[in-house]
């Protein structure tokens, strides 16, 4: 990786962050001059974090307006982890039918890295490790449209999710319910396999209140 791409990453995380937890306010503009000057980078790396930021649908660029950030409702983030859920239980699914040995050893090691990132207590570590798993399990089900629309609404609430990360007790609870997802793998049983990967995304009751929480008190830390 590039000093430049590291410092696009970099930037796209904390920009990413300051979005979520509402720092930065839906339609506010990002001016690429003035988040060059004040991260200490060059244009160039602030222009790559700002199209990543803008596949993920957190920002919107638009000739001569430039770049401003994308109003996201609560009640749409919920239907967007439902089709999430959907999408997931589908690939899971066909994973626990189709997947090869060279599937179940990069689903395993994944796992392995996510046990290794939860013990070291990093949840940034975790969060990648965790994004590696996800893209094993949907690289398993041999269904190539099927992953493309899984890695882009991964992509999509992928902010989302690493916030949900900060929930007392939710890395740990997130391990759990890999296990449980690999063991149906395993077992080469489609129906369980669907039905934990579709409890492992889906925001309801106090998954729901618990993301709404972390996103205003995050915010009035700041």
């Amino acid at each position: 990786m590039t000093k430049e791409l590291s410092s696009a990453a970099k930037l796209r995380d904390a920009l990413e962050e300051e979005i979520v937890t509402g720092q930065i306010l839906p339609g506010a503009r990002l001016d690429e001059v003035s988040l060059a000057e004040r991260f200490g980078v060059s244009r160039t790396p602030v222009r790559e974090a700002l199209h990543q930021l803008a596949s993920a649908g957190l920002v919107e660029i638009q000739p001569r307006r430039g770049a401003t950030v994308t109003e996201l409702h609560a009640d749409t983030l919920v239907e967007m982890f439902d089709v999430m859920a959907e999408l997931e239980a589908m690939a899971v699914g066909l994973a626990a039918r189709r997947h090869t040995e060279a599937d179940k050893k990069a689903i395993v090691s994944a796992h392995a890295e996510c046990k290794r990132a939860a013990k070291s207590g990093d949840v940034d570590r975790y969060y990648y490790a965790n994004e590696a798993f996800h893209d094993a399990l949907y690289a398993a089900s041999h269904h190539a449209f099927l992953i493309t629309q899984c890695r882009q609404l991964h992509r999509r609430l992928k902010a989302y999710r690493r916030l949900q990360l900060r929930v007392r007790h939710r890395v740990s609870a997130s391990l759990a319910e890999h296990q449980s997802i690999i063991d149906a793998i395993l077992a080469f049983d489609q129906a369980q396999a669907a039905a934990c990967a579709r409890r492992h995304i889906v925001v309801q009751g106090e998954r729901f209140g618990d993301l709404i929480a972390s996103l205003k008190s995050l915010a009035a830390a700041e």
